[in-house]
């Protein structure tokens, strides 16, 4: 039980590492008029869990987890200059207080591989640390759309609810995750965080 308290407590929105001024693309697409309603919503973080940005970064916490060093791997492999930029301060955020609060000696690196590191330092599960991990992904950029589109904060719920079978199926995979599984192909994600360096009038950070 402490060690699922530890997880929610890492991965609630209450935790410091500013998640909420971030986007990850999404106000790109409901500026464009692409993600209108919960079921486009739905759909877009699907694909990312599926396909995209999410899986890819179960697959570098997992490493992490093993103390295997991706970090260059993992910068590389982020689309654009806003999206580094989101996985540094949220990952160098998230390293200087369970350093503080958990005595933990993980180093300033990407959200994923920070957590990882850390949730192995801390003797916690892997699988569900990758599920809780991917499913507090999924309410952040809920939590975005819900002031953007907007959405009611019902169906915002409706949709974290919807996708907690991809979360928790991320979760079981994790274990057996290794860079060999690494791929995206959620090329319009890639796009609308490259658009969003760019995008003007902008609420969020990436």
């Amino acid at each position: 039980m402490k060690d699922l308290l530890t997880l929610t407590q890492w991965l609630s929105p209450a935790f410091p590492v500013g998640a909420f001024a971030f986007s990850h693309g999404v106000e790109t697409m409901i500026a464009d008029g692409q993600i209108a309603d919960a079921h486009a919503l739905q759909d877009w973080l699907s694909d990312l869990l599926q396909y995209g940005s999410s899986r890819s970064d179960i697959v570098f916490l997992s490493e992490a987890y093993r103390a295997n060093d991706v970090s260059t791997l993992a910068r590389v492999f982020q689309p654009s200059a806003e999206r580094l930029e989101e996985a540094e301060k949220l990952g160098h955020a998230f390293a200087r207080t369970v350093r503080k609060v958990w005595n933990l000696d993980v180093p300033d690196d990407l959200y994923p591989l920070v957590v990882g590191r850390a949730a192995a330092l801390r003797g916690l599960p892997l699988p569900e640390t990758a599920a809780l991990y991917a499913q507090a992904f999924v309410a952040n950029l809920v939590s975005a759309a819900v002031r953007l589109v907007p959405l009611g904060q019902t169906e915002g719920q409706a949709v974290v609810e919807a996708l907690a079978t991809q979360c928790e199926a991320l979760g079981h995979a994790a274990p057996d995750l290794t860079l060999d599984d690494l791929s995206s192909c959620a090329f319009l994600s890639d796009v609308a965080a490259m658009r969003h360096e760019t995008l003007q009038p902008r609420v969020f950070q990436s």
